[in-house]
């Protein structure tokens, strides 16, 4: 058995490199639709609703807050799920978790609205890695 050249080598590591880093993306985006819907299903099962008004709005959390039947004010910390669109002041109908109110969500939005920007971006990643392996196996680039 013969030894490939050192950049043969190096092409051929790369390209299982962005292959696994393609694998775990893929894994995250998969499992991300899973989560959502199985926070929806937990809001299905003990659902309460409430009128929120949105206080914060930030790249990664949109904090909003509402009062329960019993008069508790929640504010969840980690955000309202599919706040797309939501403004600071802006009143909105939410859904809640009665047995854990910190799972909250915009009335009529669920686990489908995360399956366009998940599948969008798990395309783009893919292109990207075709791309990139494509040149390093077609064009020999010396790396």
């Amino acid at each position: 058995m013969t030894k490939s050249p050192r950049g043969v080598r190096v092409r051929r590591a790369v390209c299982r490199a962005l292959f696994v880093v393609g694998g775990v993306i893929t894994l995250v985006c998969v499992l991300l639709p899973i989560a959502c819907w199985r926070d929806d299903v937990a809001i299905e099962r003990s659902m309460g609703q409430a009128v929120a008004q949105v206080d914060s709005v930030s790249f990664n959390r949109t904090v909003v807050r509402y009062a329960t039947p019993d008069g508790r004010v929640i504010i969840p910390s980690q955000g309202v799920l599919y706040p797309d669109g939501l403004k600071v002041g802006d009143n909105v109908r939410v859904e809640y978790d009665q047995t854990n109110p910190e799972l909250t969500r915009v009335a009529g939005r669920t686990a489908t609205l995360s399956l366009l920007p998940v599948g969008t971006f798990l395309v783009s990643v893919w292109i990207v890695i075709a791309a990139v392996v494509t040149v390093l196996r077609r064009f020999g680039v010396r790396v």
